[in-house]
Order: structure tokens, then C-alpha cells, then sequence
């Protein structure tokens, strides 16, 4: 039986093992016993408290590997991940950081590795359909929404962070790149509000992020860009926030101590942006993707809203991002997907058996994309 190694035992993290460990030996690696402890005692599960970022104790962890997932938190991922790279294992990367992944693809090539990062859904999935779309169509046009939401709006942020609260900060503070007519510009976060209806849900709010990644590169698409979706009144909150200094990284002295405004306000917002195993949540995500088809107009549209499954206890969050880990994951492990370097998901998605498999992967776990065309 072969063997993975998953860095990291959060919420998605968790659900990516289990998913796995129906088909293979899953070893499960976090610096928190606490976390690890609903791994505890599952089939095929063994998991280890160990700070990964130790470089020796990530060389002990990964060294019996066919595969390594990693789910860190974006401020430690990449420098993971290069290592993990230099010691010749393949990979299955949801981290979100700023750096650019594609700045290992050399390295990768060199050590012999197979590497798909941004395995999540946005970034992840988005890349995955247009990059199938791309490879039978001249795209002129990607726009992204998406979203995770809960349930119940609770004042008064209504929102419940499925990961660690510095990421979702990240996500309103980093500049968003988008391309327009070709040419790649760059607009504040959380700019150009607009309000947009989805069936089941009702009208959300959208704004631009920091979401095309590598998309900006990879693809010849003229016009792209992805935005955030948020109940109503969210972004109004996170601006006042903003505009106060809350998000600050400079130290400020306070009564002769020194600190950074950013660390105290992360440190209040992950109690309250919480996602407990109990509250119900829900994703919300669609993909339009015009352009001209056999000399014809046309636009070609994905919605997907999917839920808390209260089977399982799996958070939606963790069900789209980790299933499509998950799905990018066996394509490795089973030699469907074998090339050499570091590769995004729309950089896989032009062979047809691979997108059926992915698509097929998610459908069987009831992660369902709706697929129109105009």
C-alpha cells in the first residue's frame, strides 16, 4: 500500500487524510496534538505532533512518501514546500501564499518531481475549467465568484473563517491582479463592490481579490479576474477595520510595549471568526468562461453551491478544496499524471480523460458542478 504523507491536520487537512486513507497508508503530520486528536484511532491514520518547519523533522516525516500533501498556513507553506521539492517527493499543494509557486518549476525538473499546487477551488477548480475550456476554445473573457459562507449570520461580521483568520486577512489587504485587454493592472483589494443573486441563497456581495495567481501567467486570456463573495455589509466592516490600522504590521507602542496591530487583531477575529465542527456553512462559486467556439459566440457557465454534510461532520470548505486535492492527488499516485515540474491546475486540464476523472472524483463525493452554455 502506498504511502502519503499530509502536512497538516486542520479542517481541510483532516478531511483530505480521511479521504485518502480509503485507498491508502495516510500519515498525518501537525505541530498541534489537539488537532490531530479527531484523527485519532481512524483506519489507515497515523499521525505525528512534530513542528514541520524543523527541517530534520520534515525529512524523518516525508522520507517513506510516495506522495506529500501540503496544507499549511500561506506564511509557511512555500518554504515547506521548496524543501520537501529538494528532496524529491511529489506533491499535492492547497497552501495559499504570495509567493509564485511556478518559481520551482526548475527545481522541481531537476529533482525528478511532480508537483501540482493551488489543488483547491479558487484557486484551484477555477484553473481547472479554464484550462480545459482553453485548450478547445479562444477564451476572451474568465470571471470568478466565490465564496464560503455560513449558515446562520451572526452579527457582526457574518462570516466564519473555514482557515486560519491571517490568510482570510491576507485575501483583503493583498493588491488584486486581474488582467484586462491583455495587460495585467492592479486594483486595491476588496474594490469594485457589486451585489449579485445566487439561487438557494440569495444576493451576495463581490469584490475583487488576489485569486488568478498563476492564471495571470499560464493562460492567453485578454480579460480575467476573480472576486469574493460576502454576505451584504461585510466589506463596509473590513474597510473601517482597515482604514483604522487594525491590519497593520508595523509595531506601535502601547504603554511601553510594543506591538503589531495586525497580531492583536488576529488574535480577536479567530475567536470569533471561528468555524466550530458543528455550525453549518455552505460554498458558493461561479465561473464564466466567453469566448468563440467553432466560429460561434458563446459562454459557458459553472455554478456550484455546496454544503455542511452532516453525516460526516465535513465542512463544505473542506469537502470542495480537500476532494479536489483529493482527485489531483491520485492523478499522481495512480501514473494518470506523471509529468516532470510544477504544474497548476490549468495546466493539467487539457487531456480529456483527466478532466472526466477529476470531475467523476468530485461527483462521487456529491460535489456537483452545473454546467450551462449560452
Amino acid at each position: 500500500m502506498k504511502t502519503i504523507t499530509v502536512l497538516g491536520s486542520g479542517m481541510v487537512g483532516s478531511v483530505i487524510a480521511q479521504d485518502l486513507a480509503n485507498s491508502y497508508r495516510v500519515i498525518v503530520a501537525d505541530k498541534s496534538e489537539a488537532s490531530l486528536q479527531k484523527l485519532k484511532h481512524k483506519k489507515n491514520i497515523e499521525t505525528i505532533a512534530t513542528d514541520v518547519t524543523n527541517h530534520q523533522n520534515l525529512k524523518n516525516i516525508v522520507k517513506d512518501a510516495h506522495l506529500v500533501i501540503t496544507a499549511l498556513p500561506g506564511f509557511m507553506a512555500f518554504n515547506v514546500l521548496k524543501q520537501i521539492i529538494e528532496m524529491g517527493k511529489n506533491v499535492a499543494d492547497i497552501s495559499f501564499y504570495p509567493e509564485d509557486a511556478l518559481s520551482l518549476n526548475e527545481l522541481a525538473q531537476k529533482n525528478k518531481c511532480t508537483v501540482i499546487v493551488d489543488c483547491g477551488v479558487a484557486p484551484g477548480m477555477s484553473n481547472f475549467l479554464l484550462g480545459y475550456h482553453a485548450s478547445k476554445m479562444q477564451v476572451e473573457e474568465f470571471v470568478c465568484y466565490v465564496g464560503g459562507l455560513p449558515v446562520e449570520r451572526k452579527f457582526p461580521y457574518e462570516y466564519k473563517a473555514p482557515f486560519s483568520p491571517v490568510d482570510v486577512i491576507e485575501e483583503y489587504t493583498r493588491p488584486a491582479r486581474m488582467k484586462e485587454n491583455n495587460k495585467i493592472i492592479v486594483k486595491p483589494a476588496l474594490s469594485e463592490l457589486e451585489m449579485i443573486d445566487f439561487e438557494g441563497v440569495g444576493t451576495l456581495e463581490a469584490f475583487n481579490t488576489d485569486g488568478l495567481r498563476s492564471l495571470l501567467y499560464t493562460m492567453n486570456v485578454p480579460n480575467m479576474k476573480e472576486k469574493t463573495l460576502r454576505y451584504p455589509g461585510h466589506v463596509r466592516l473590513i474597510q473601517a477595520l482597515q482604514a483604522t490600522g487594525f491590519f497593520d504590521t508595523s509595531e506601535i507602542d502601547i504603554n511601553d510595549t510594543k506591538i503589531k496591530p495586525i497580531d492583536v487583531t488576529t488574535h480577536l477575529l479567530k475567536n470569533i471568526w471561528k468555524l466550530h465542527p458543528q455550525d453549518e456553512e455552505f460554498t458558493v462559486m461561479r465561473v464564466m468562461i466567453k469566448g468563440k467556439e467553432n466560429h460561434q459566440q458563446v459562454t459557458y457557465t459553472y455554478d456550484l453551491l455546496d454544503r455542511y454534510d452532516k453525516n460526516t461532520g465535513f465542512s463544505s470548505m473542506s469537502r470542495t478544496t480537500g476532494f479536489t486535492c483529493t482527485a489531483m492527488a491520485h492523478l499522481i499516485l495512480e501514473n494518470k499524471f506523471n509529468k516532470i515540474g510544477v504544474f497548476p491546475p490549468e495546466l493539467i486540464a487539457d487531456d480529456e480523460k483527466i478532466f472526466n476523472d477529476v470531475m467523476n472524483h468530485l461527483e462521487m463525493r456529491n460535489v456537483k458542478y452545473h454546467r450551462s452554455k449560452n
